[in-house]
């Protein structure tokens, strides 16, 4: 089977895109919260969104409102005359088949892109020959262009290895891989062994980009951007235009905020973005079983951690170094 090399995933900072539900025992998607946090997000001008992530909450989504998701996402970005936006969604299950089920809904819906993790539920058995195979097999069928998901912390430990992914990366069909590992010898490994223009390392927190960028990283997939997008950019731009002294002042400051988010977990994350954005706070909880971040304490401690930048952000221009 010949497989046509896929188009590479856009260097740049991609926003993985918050999901936003009623308080009620439905927990529904409130889609205006939802259509007003992705205009705020394409208004900044980064470039990409990732839908149904881990900062979306994707393991409880369903396909339907993952394919709802995309749509919606297409519309606004026309509306504000983004349609050129990169969107790419997350695909995940615990087969091949339903992954690759997942790549075609995704297509059919307006996403570029697939992001994926490494099937863990029989963990035990997927060795490093188990792993490349899944996403060959997967590369082969889907669609749609495959950004690897590592991120151990969330698949029982699995980690794959630069000598790995560099295997998986000579796959056409194969773009990239977010690293939510913290892996930047890594990203040297990767940029050293394969072309970053047809495979992409990608940081996935900003409080490491710039490091990643000197060894030749592409840039970030990065849940600050739900609150942060226009400082993101402007630390990607920068250092991009060679003020490097620059960016790195901006990376500092960053990366003592991305400790709050860090810190505090999905649904702390959540209520810090709704809280400083305004959004009303009955629906800034995370979809149950998970607990919603409710401790006086915590939360003061993140406001305090993470407000240092609202000044900084609301200063910056989309345009101001394009």
């Amino acid at each position: 089977m010949t497989i046509t090399p896929s188009r590479p995933f856009p260097p740049g900072i991609h926003v993985p895109c918050l999901t936003w539900f009623s308080d009620d025992k439905s927990q529904e998607i409130d889609w205006e919260l939802q259509a007003k946090h992705i205009e705020y997000i394409l208004s900044s001008g980064v470039h990409g969104i990732v839908l149904a992530g881990t900062n979306g909450e994707a393991v409880t989504l369903t396909d339907d409102e993952k394919i709802k998701l995309v749509r919606l996402t297409r519309e606004i970005a026309r509306r504000v005359n983004r349609p050129d936006i990169t969107v790419t969604m997350g695909c995940g299950g615990q087969s091949t088949r339903e992954v690759v089920a997942e790549t075609r809904l995704a297509s059919a819906a307006g996403a570029e892109f697939a992001l994926v993790l490494v099937p863990s539920y029989f963990h035990f058995a997927m060795d490093e020959a188990a792993i490349v195979e899944f996403f060959r097999e997967l590369a082969d069928a889907s669609p749609i262009p495959i950004v690897i998901y590592n991120f151990p912390l969330v698949v029982a430990g699995l980690d794959l290895h630069s000598d790995t992914l560099i295997e998986l990366g000579h796959h056409p069909n194969i773009v990239g891989v977010k690293l939510t590992c913290g892996g930047i010898a890594k990203v040297a490994c990767i940029a050293a062994a394969l072309d970053p223009s047809r495979f992409s390392a990608v940081a996935g927190q900003s409080d490491w980009l710039v490091p990643a960028l000197t060894v030749g990283g592409t840039g970030a997939v990065t849940g600050v951007g739900n609150l942060y997008p226009r400082y993101c950019l402007q630390m990607y731009e920068l250092y991009m235009a060679g003020k490097t002294t620059e960016a790195v002042a901006l990376q500092k400051k960053l990366s003592q905020v991305e400790w709050g988010f860090a810190k505090s977990g999905i649904n702390g994350s959540k209520w810090v973005v709704g809280k400083f954005l305004g959004y009303p706070a009955e629906k800034c909880h995370p979809r149950r079983p998970y607990p919603r971040f409710s401790d006086a304490k915590r939360q003061s401690w993140v406001s305090e951690t993470v407000k240092a930048l609202l000044d900084a952000e609301r200063s910056f221009s989309k345009a101001s170094l394009r």
